[in-house]
């Protein structure tokens, strides 16, 4: 294990930049996660980190000890920082001072949407995109492509939502939407507050490909009309529409439950 004590150390400088600039993050292609579930995910689903750093005071942690310990059977490097030095790399106030630094996985585009899948339209909150992320794939979802304008998928934030979807899930950014749906293999059903067709009249049994707008102004126009159904979910009271991220919840655990279930169960 390294110790770096100097804010000067070239390493540290890159570190900073990485957890404070997501430019510099698309720009190196690796990206920061951070705390012991995170982390902890990552050994177990994809393996060794390019970097394991951890605040000296947390090696006094057992689940950290451990994670340190597999890292080093694993032969990533591992570098402690002062408490001092740490803050600085870390957006989590009350946080575990661990974090890995990690490649930025770019998978493969398959051709065309032919399974179940994401898109997200211009959904602009971190949080939102990373609990649509979770939903996604705890619903068994595989592949999500994300707009020029949507946040950034592996932003600290969207990954500190997200609690480990991105690891099991194909992500592609700056995907051109119109382009995927014009070409589709599957339905493609866009959720909207003003669409005449409810979710729940929808056969979604087989595949389907979902897209969600954003916050404000939901699914752009073009989408809407290139679709194969616009639909909305049903709902009692005077609130105009969901959530996105609820929106994508109780849409994709529909589809969970027709799979498993039979549409009528």
């Amino acid at each position: 294990m390294k110790t770096i004590t100097s804010r000067d150390n070239a390493f540290y400088k890159d570190l900073k930049q990485l957890a404070t600039s997501s430019q510099a993050r698309r720009k190196v292609g690796q990206s920061l996660l951070d705390g012991v579930h995170l982390c902890q995910t990552w050994l177990d689903l994809r393996g060794a980190p390019d970097h394991c750093v951890v605040s000296e005071a947390a090696l006094g942690n057992p689940e950290v000890a451990a994670i340190v310990a597999r890292c080093d059977d694993l032969r990533a490097p591992v570098t402690a920082l002062p408490d001092a030095l740490f803050k600085a790399v870390s957006q989590v106030e009350h946080g575990v001072h661990l974090v890995f630094v990690v490649a930025t996985p770019r998978p493969s585009k398959p051709a065309g949407l032919v399974d179940a899948s994401v898109l997200l339209d211009g959904v602009q909150d971190p949080g939102n995109v990373g609990s649509i992320l979770r939903s996604a794939a705890a619903s068994g979802i595989k592949q999500v492509y994300c707009s020029p304008g949507t946040a950034f998928c592996w932003s600290p934030k969207v990954l500190r939502a997200a609690m480990g979807a991105h690891f099991v899930l194909d992500i592609f950014e700056n995907a051109e939407l119109a382009a995927l749906v014009k070409e589709a293999k599957v339905p493609v059903l866009a959720t909207s507050g003003y669409a005449s067709e409810s979710l729940y009249t929808m056969d979604l049994a087989a595949p389907v490909a979902w897209v969600l707008g954003h916050e404000g102004q939901g699914v752009s126009g073009e989408l809407l009309e290139l679709a194969t159904h616009r639909v909305a979910i049903p709902h009692d009271g005077q609130v105009e529409s969901l959530n996105v991220a609820a929106c994508a919840a109780v849409c994709f655990f529909e589809q969970l439950r027709q799979r498993r279930h039979g549409r009528q169960a």
